[in-house]
């Protein structure tokens, strides 16, 4: 029963946050890329949609981060790490070159998808080749050894 109520609850969780990006505009690539265009037609609704994001998230970060289980009684697990490295800020830009260049980010794509648009499909298909490219590397570089990851010098 445990284990239906976390599903239902997580399902509840991507329904919502389905339905606020296709009322917010967000799925489609032109109103992002309007709000990438500084230089011409500038589309500031996604910094509004984006301030109340962040300012949402602040809440129930600061929330989660007093409790030890969520409301449905899974453990929490919040990030420990609070460093930038490297692979931070390269996956940060290869995350804004691809926003940039499709007008998708993984889950406004996942929505246009299910929306059956084809631009979202080739945007998924490679966010999954991406990801298991990651995967392929993060595993060579595990058996590797510690100390030998790529860019690092003896």
């Amino acid at each position: 029963m445990k284990g239906a109520t976390l599903a239902a609850g997580a399902f509840v969780a991507g329904l919502t946050f389905g339905v606020g990006l296709v009322v917010s505009g967000m799925v489609n690539p032109a109103k992002v890329l309007g709000f990438l265009d500084l230089a011409g037609a500038w589309d500031p609704s996604l910094a509004l949609v984006m301030a109340g994001a962040v300012a949402i998230a602040a809440v129930a970060f600061a929330l989660a981060g007093k409790r030890t289980t969520t409301l449905l009684g899974a453990p929490m697990t919040l990030p420990a790490r609070r460093t930038l490295d490297r692979r931070l800020v390269v996956g940060s830009l290869v995350f804004g070159i691809g926003w940039g260049l499709a007008g998708f980010c993984p889950g406004p794509a996942v929505v246009a998808l299910g929306a059956g648009k084809l631009k979202a499909l080739v945007f998924v298909l490679a966010m999954i080749a991406g990801m298991l490219a990651f995967e392929l590397l993060e595993r060579t570089q595990a058996a590797a050894g510690p100390g030998q990851e790529s860019g690092q010098r003896s």
